[in-house]
């Protein structure tokens, strides 16, 4: 069972090398049987997962919204629904169960070393702004010295520590190092020194996060922690951090006219512009706009 999520057993896989991992998890999942499967993944690789699992119930999204033939490997279907945030969609999975859910939250037991780790970044009550700069898709990235423009700004402007974070990948480091040479504030960069369950102590004790599209914008959300999103490869209403999304600069539909030719209410909603270019259509300047509305709020 995890120790961050009583109650609930974690049966990982590695996605990169998925024959020899589907005959793993034949093994692992044999003799096991459940009641009911949720499937909230929208890919045929979870599909063929979903196929290890011994279940009688097996819920799945609408035939409209059941993308990469999920319906083949489904019995039953949520309540059909357009438009929502991916959030509210998987909140569909708790109604077909006949529960009707209460505002998003989450009850995360952070580890004694995760917390430590955060302390000994932020000791202090000095506001912290955490730069996560990178997604897992390069095109969703900002441009490194706007998001130096964005720490001197917070650190001149409000006193801010500023702190780099994200994995161990080699666009990561590039990334983290660019926005150190340009950066005329001095900066903590983090980048490839924590751990998933480090990150969230850090964001947890962080005053805001600035993100593009990626897991850590959602983990902030999960400690309660205010993230200003940079959104336009992405639709904010969407993929969003759930309940900061008003803080989020959205260029989304600016995207969708400069590739398409048409507004955004005219592409699918699922839609992703991860088109070179499109990101810099978020200047600096909405960005520390942000920054300045929430550091008033604050205060």
């Amino acid at each position: 069972m995890s120790a961050i999520v009583p109650g609930v057993e974690f049966i990982t896989f590695d996605k990169r090398a998925m024959l020899g991992e589907l005959k793993r998890l034949r093994g692992v999942l044999a003799a096991r049987r459940f009641d009911l499967l949720l499937d909230l993944q929208l890919s045929f690789r979870a599909s063929l997962v979903s196929t290890l699992v011994k279940a009688p119930i097996k819920l799945g999204f609408d035939r409209d919204r059941a993308r990469e033939l999920q319906w083949l490997f489904t019995n039953r279907q949520v309540e059909a629904a357009s438009s929502q945030h991916v959030l509210d969609s998987f909140l569909g999975f708790v109604r077909a169960c006949g529960v009707e859910p209460g505002p998003a939250s989450w009850d995360i037991r952070l580890p004694v070393s995760a917390l430590g780790y955060a302390a000994g970044l932020i000791p202090d009550a000095r506001p912290t702004l955490v730069i996560s700069p990178c997604s897992s898709h390069k095109a969703r990235n900002w441009s490194a010295w706007r998001y130096a423009a964005v720490a001197d700004h917070a650190a001149t402007a409000h006193g801010m520590r500023v702190i780099l974070a994200g994995g161990r990948t080699e666009e990561e480091r590039r990334m983290g190092a660019a926005i150190e040479s340009v950066a005329k504030a001095p900066l903590v960069n983090q980048i490839a020194k924590d751990t998933l369950p480090e990150l969230l102590g850090l964001l947890a004790k962080a005053t805001v996060l600035v993100s593009p599209d990626s897991g850590p914008a959602h983990m902030a959300s999960m400690v309660g922690t205010p993230v200003i999103g940079l959104y336009a490869a992405t639709r904010t209403a969407r993929a969003g951090p759930y309940y900061s999304r008003p803080w989020c600069v959205d260029k989304y539909d600016e995207a969708s006219r400069m590739v398409y030719g048409k507004s955004a209410d005219a592409i699918p909603w699922t839609k992703k512009i991860e088109r070179p270019g499109v990101m810099d259509l978020i200047a600096t300047d909405e960005v520390t706009g942000k920054l300045d509305a929430l550091m008033a709020q604050r205060k």
